[in-house]
């Protein structure tokens, strides 16, 4: 099944996009891709950000009043950006970012106050309430290209599992195949998969594909990727997993996750 390719909805930017997340009420979680590895992810008035990275052309960051948390997997400036990051937190007073324990220090040396981060590792659990809603960000190891753990500073790449009631998103950050990965990701019951496909120290197409698989991921969206991988992605779902449903995104398309 194939959703968003090619164009789909009309992309939003500037102030449309911005009103248009703020806005938007849902039964089931709505995303929006910002590019490479950017997601805002709402549902019901629970909004968090995933690696954002924004140009002012596109997305004002200052102009996000509403982030209550914001997800950083690790501390590559093209997944913590800090003009972004300290932008958003002086827009939105409460929010916080979720990152791993081996980023603070970097995260402070780009501008970050460490009253307004939430450290975390590999099995861990964040958890946000807000209004009633109860949102759960869980962290599994991600290997760019290996996983590099040590006992003081744990994983420094993460993949984030973030849980609104009975959906699960799974967001890998950068990461390749290791051993476990999916035994890790199967028992959380995976609704939402976005893949890294560009082959770089992530995932080839085919990996990711086979990991959506094997965790038994309902819909599977690439990310990290540019248009020739795209384009090969979609080749491949069509051509070797027609029963896989597959969502490719235009930048700023909004998308909610069927009920």
């Amino acid at each position: 099944m194939q959703e968003g390719f090619p164009a789909g909805a009309a992309v939003q930017s500037g102030a449309a996009l911005v009103e248009e997340i703020e806005t938007t009420l849902a039964s089931s979680p709505t995303l929006w891709w910002l590019g490479r590895a950017g997601f805002a992810i709402r549902f019901a008035n629970l909004t968090f950000y995933v690696d954002p990275v924004l140009a002012p052309t596109f997305l004002d960051p200052a102009a996000l009043h509403h982030a209550d948390l914001i997800l950083c997997t690790h501390a590559h400036p093209g997944h913590m950006d800090g003009p972004t990051l300290n932008a958003m937190l002086a827009a939105s007073s409460r929010a916080k970012i979720v990152m791993p324990k081996s980023a603070a220090e970097h995260a402070h040396s780009i501008g970050i106050p460490y009253h307004r981060m939430t450290t975390t590792d590999s099995d861990l659990r964040v958890e946000y309430f807000k209004e009633g809603l109860y949102g759960r960000v869980y962290a599994v190891p991600s290997a760019h290209p290996d996983l590099n753990w040590t006992p003081i500073g744990g994983f420094p790449q993460l993949g984030y599992l973030i849980r609104f009631d009975r959906w699960t998103i799974y967001h890998a950050g950068d990461s390749m195949p290791y051993e476990g990965l999916a035994e890790r990701l199967k028992v959380y019951n995976v609704n939402v998969a976005l893949l890294p496909i560009s082959g770089d120290a992530n995932f080839t197409i085919q990996q990711a594909a086979q990991l959506a698989e094997d965790i038994g991921a309902k819909w599977i969206v690439p990310m990290h990727h540019d248009e020739p991988d795209e384009n090969r992605f979609v080749a491949h779902m069509l051509g070797q997993r027609p029963q896989q449903a597959f969502k490719v995104f235009k930048q700023g398309e909004k998308w909610t996750l069927p009920d």
